[in-house]
């Protein structure tokens, strides 16, 4: 009896998930909700470009940023990145992040810390000015604007 019933909860349970849904906005502000098979990822924000490489054609970068309910424990984020013109496969990294305030001289601005509970060389950040949080720009690990003539940043996918 104790195995029927067990056997009858996890078909419930699974038959529940969801497919996950994913829509990206215009601006941070608007952001949708998304949900996934094993958990509510809240809000998500989408950007890309193309990074540059220095022994490819550069490397399409998608970085999604999940808001989850608000809380820290639920701010997760999934970096996809494919090197153009290699083996073209995709790496894709997920983890938590954190938020810091101010980008430069914008004390507005906005750095995302992606594996902040992980030790610096790990970490890695993306920061907007809050003039335009339609553009992210990769930062070096002092989290600075990389200084370079080559295009580090990302664009809001509207």
């Amino acid at each position: 009896m104790k195995k029927l019933l067990l056997v009858l909860v996890t078909a419930c349970l699974l038959s529940c998930n969801s497919k996950k849904k994913e829509e990206a906005t215009q601006t941070p502000s608007e952001i949708m909700d998304v949900e996934s098979t094993d958990s509510i990822l809240g809000k998500v924000v989408v950007y890309e470009g193309l990074l540059p490489c220095a022994n490819c054609e550069g490397i399409k970068t998608i970085l999604k940023i999940y808001q989850g309910d608000g809380t820290i424990e639920s701010h997760k984020f999934e970096l996809t990145s494919i090197y153009k013109g290699k083996s073209e496969k995709k790496f894709l990294e997920k983890g938590n992040y954190n938020t810091e305030r101010g980008l430069g001289n914008d004390p507005d601005g906005t750095i995302y810390v992606l594996n902040f509970e992980g030790p610096n060389a790990a970490q890695t950040y993306y920061g907007y000015y809050s003039a335009s949080p339609d553009k992210v720009f990769l930062l070096n690990d002092k989290r600075e604007k990389i200084k370079s003539k080559l295009d580090y940043s990302l664009t809001l996918n509207e």
